[in-house]
């Protein structure tokens, strides 16, 4: 289940992220080919990233020694995958959420590494 929180982060973060790293020079057109196929899925991502991330808050909460930052951020990369579906509002700002993808790719990655 941490994997799949790891990996909802990551995926999630890229999604998110793809605006700001498509100016990339050289890995840009790759990068944004990439998200325009895992886009479509990207409501899965988000509903992987609530499940896991709710699962190991009540977790933390209940059992765990403290909440940690991974399952915050993975919940907030499930709201913000999911925010047109759940508000039916305009998203917030490209950049915010670009920032916060690239924030939410290193956390994953740093959940990767982390022993349970």
């Amino acid at each position: 289940m941490a994997l799949l929180l790891d990996l909802a982060n990551i995926v999630g973060g890229f999604l998110l992220a793809v605006s700001l790293l498509r100016r990339l020079p050289r890995a840009g057109d790759t990068l944004q080919r990439a998200a325009d196929r895992v886009a479509p899925f990207g409501w899965v991502v988000g509903v992987a990233a609530l499940v896991a991330g709710g699962f190991y808050l009540l977790v933390h909460l209940f059992n765990g020694p403290h909440v940690f930052h991974f399952e915050v951020v993975g919940i907030l990369v499930g709201v913000a995958l999911l925010w047109d579906r759940l508000t039916r509002r305009k998203a917030p700002p490209a950049l915010l959420l670009a920032v916060f993808g690239l924030i939410a790719v290193v956390v994953g990655l740093q959940g990767l590494v982390t022993p349970d």
